[in-house]
């Protein structure tokens, strides 16, 4: 469906969208755990018909050198053609970059992992926490998704064996992750004056600004990512950060 951006504008400021749906209301979110087996943790969100992937791997190697007693964090994501005809094969283009960075900023602020207990012997060995994520399906708010799938994937890894300083891949122990926080990213756009959440793919194409914030469980922000060419008032600013809070607390009882 195309939708006319002065129509929407209207229609959002009745209360309403093309779907039903009220201006700050989320699609159904589907969560399921343990996908695939070749990951130490998995999951799988459904966003309305955004659907995401995310695995994480355990790998062990030397600490960096400014964070010797820490284990490391690494997030990666993967655009496929097959969720969208915007998306092309090769290298991460600077969307997929982005993606990752929100979801990575969201966690690493936060402090979700508890990285000192990711060590093993300071300054010579230490866990390190790669987590991916894979598009499957891109109908919108992919940044919101990718949030979820990756948390919730989290939630589900345990640590494969280590024997000495090798990791047994097909042995997995029943030591989770040691996870403090649920850092939980809510997007906010808006068009003309209007604030909307839980975009489709045309919403979100016909959004001036979006800002996307994560907050853990109290409601404390660890990150926010400004896109889109529009400026953002300090008033809008807090209108969104508020819905965000609101709505991070619904998504975080999902998980």
């Amino acid at each position: 469906m195309i939708i006319d951006k002065r129509k929407f504008i209207d229609v959002l400021a009745k209360g309403i969208r093309f779907d039903g749906r009220k201006p700050d209301e989320f699609r159904k979110v589907k969560i399921e755990y343990g996908v695939t087996r070749s990951a130490e943790g998995s999951a799988r969100v459904t966003l309305g018909e955004t659907i995401v992937i995310a695995g994480v791997k355990m790998e062990v190697s030397k600490p960096y050198p400014d964070t010797p007693d820490q284990g490391g964090l690494m997030v990666g994501a993967e655009l496929l053609p097959l969720a969208s005809p915007e998306y092309e094969s090769g290298p991460p283009g600077d969307w997929a970059v982005e993606v990752a960075r929100v979801v990575d900023r969201g966690i690493r602020e936060s402090h979700s992992i508890d990285v000192k207990k990711l060590l093993i012997r300071k300054a010579e060995l230490a866990w390190t926490v790669i987590a991916d994520m894979c598009v499957i399906n891109d109908a919108g708010n992919i940044l919101d998704a990718a949030s979820i799938a990756v948390l919730a994937a989290m939630r589900d890894t345990k640590f494969p064996k280590l024997v000495g300083d090798v990791v047994d891949y097909k042995t997995i122990t029943k030591e989770k992750l040691p996870i403090k926080e649920t850092p939980v990213a809510v997007t906010v756009y808006k068009i003309g004056k209007e604030l909307f959440v839980d975009p489709t793919n045309e919403e979100e194409g016909l959004a001036d600004a979006r800002l996307t914030i994560t907050t853990i469980e109290d409601g404390t922000l660890c990150s926010l990512q400004k896109g889109g060419e529009s400026p953002l008032s300090v008033d809008e600013i807090d209108k969104m950060i508020d819905i965000a809070v609101k709505h991070a607390k619904v998504l975080r009882k999902s998980l």
